[in-house]
């Protein structure tokens, strides 16, 4: 209880010391790298981070793999919200972190597809629509599935995974269509030429994209755990900080809940 009483005064206290600091122009809002699938989530925590203490941030969004990259270039984030917990750990083994970070979410994947496409599959076969797409190709139509790159996108991982799983990975070469990233892999997925794709959860349930789409999930034991870690960078500043601690309490935290993203 003693911890729990001292890191909320801590951070009432660096909050109430960023509301001294002045304009977030004039300061510089720090920079925050972060994973794809945190599109909405992030953006409306950021608002709301504002909101209360008048500091914004300017949220760039892509591959974890290629911000675990760019960090390690030098580029100028100050956070670093990955999907994959092993970019944070590469970092902070490298000396690029000032610790090794927290678990801020567990990612799950989905079968995502355009509403009234097709039928949607049931939780028991999330991927029958995959299935139906490849005996379509036999008979020389062709509608694409969409992901993630593997190569540099955790959420790309976790679909390969999935089929895998379910014996559909080889098979569907020719019908793979690769996002850089697992929210232009969601894009692709509702584009007029896909069946549709597998993509991040908290992606499905974004007003922007839950208005013209339905989703299945996969099951967790079909992929490796999305366990999604975040950390300050050694360049991290006291609104970043803040930002940071702000994220793993109850109004962080109840924001990514509603996205889909569950405790660990």
């Amino acid at each position: 209880m003693l911890k729990l009483v001292t890191a909320k005064a801590a951070r009432g206290l660096l909050l109430a010391c960023l509301l001294l600091i002045g304009s977030p122009a004039m300061a510089g809002a720090p920079i925050v790298a972060a994973a794809s699938d945190l599109q909405f989530a992030l953006t409306e925590a950021a608002e709301q981070f504002k909101q209360q203490t008048g500091h914004a941030l300017r949220l760039n969004f892509g591959s974890s793999g290629n911000f675990r990259r760019q960090i390690a270039q030098g580029a100028p984030f100050e956070i670093y919200l990955s999907a994959d917990e092993r970019y944070v750990q590469a970092l902070y083994e490298e000396g690029y972190t000032k610790d090794e970070g927290v678990i801020y979410a567990i990612g799950r994947l989905v079968w995502l597809q355009r509403s009234g496409h097709d039928k949607l599959p049931s939780e028991d076969t999330p991927l029958a629509a995959v299935q139906s797409a490849l005996e379509a190709h036999a008979s020389g139509a062709t509608e694409r599935i969409a992901l993630a790159n593997p190569e540099h996108a955790p959420y790309g991982v976790a679909a390969k995974q999935a089929l895998e799983h379910a014996g559909l990975w080889e098979q569907t070469e020719p019908l793979r269509v690769l996002g850089e990233n697992v929210s232009q892999a969601a894009q692709f997925a509702l584009s007029d030429d896909a069946r549709g794709g597998l993509v991040a959860y908290s992606l499905a349930l974004a007003p922007a994209l839950s208005e013209r789409s339905e989703y299945v999930l996969i099951p967790e034991a079909w992929h490796s755990p999305l366990r999604q870690r975040m950390v300050l960078t050694n360049q991290a500043g006291d609104v970043a900080s803040a930002f940071y601690q702000w994220l793993q309490e109850d109004e962080g935290q109840a924001i990514l809940g509603r996205y889909g993203f569950s405790a660990e």
